[in-house]
């Protein structure tokens, strides 16, 4: 099965390497001394809490080991190379809803650092994809759930 590159700028890439490490150190030895105190307890067939201590540490090693996965396979957006000519991974791009009569700004960032609350979205969305190449003044389409968008591109910066 071969894995696919997944695009992460500097920041989120440090995010990642920083909440994996605690899941090692921290969460690991906080969830071992669930399971020591659970242990503690006597009969394992009918501990809740020596379950629910096991249930967490599995959870936490499904966790650090899809963070590794990411991590193996993240490609680091090199700020240097990222040009403001047409939109690409990286950008922050300012557009005009045409069917709202907005302005409204996004920022193109990999899947794994899709923000919302921050209008930080996905190359793989429907308005990231669209927006992907296309150049400032153009007018792009974007097929989303909600219908289709219409999108003109005011300006491209880093």
């Amino acid at each position: 099965m071969e894995e696919k590159e997944i695009l992460l700028t500097q920041e989120g890439y440090d995010k990642l390497e920083s909440e994996l490490e605690n899941l090692r150190t921290e969460k690991r030895a906080e969830i071992a001394e669930r399971i020591k105190i659970a242990l503690g307890f006597g009969d394992l067939s009918e501990n809740s809490e020596y379950d629910e201590a096991k249930n967490a540490q599995a959870a936490n090693e499904i966790k650090i080991a899809e963070l590794e996965n990411k991590l193996r396979y993240a490609k680091i957006i090199d700020e240097s190379e990222i040009d403001t000519k047409t939109v690409q991974v990286g950008n922050t791009v300012k557009v005009f809803d045409e069917e709202f009569e907005e302005e409204v700004t996004y920022t193109i960032v990999g899947s794994t650092e899709v923000d919302l609350a921050q209008n930080k979205i996905s190359n793989e969305s429907p308005i990231g994809n669209a927006l992907l190449g296309a150049k400032k003044g153009a007018t792009v389409e974007a097929n989303t759930p909600g219908g289709i968008l219409k999108l003109k591109i005011l300006s491209i910066t880093k």
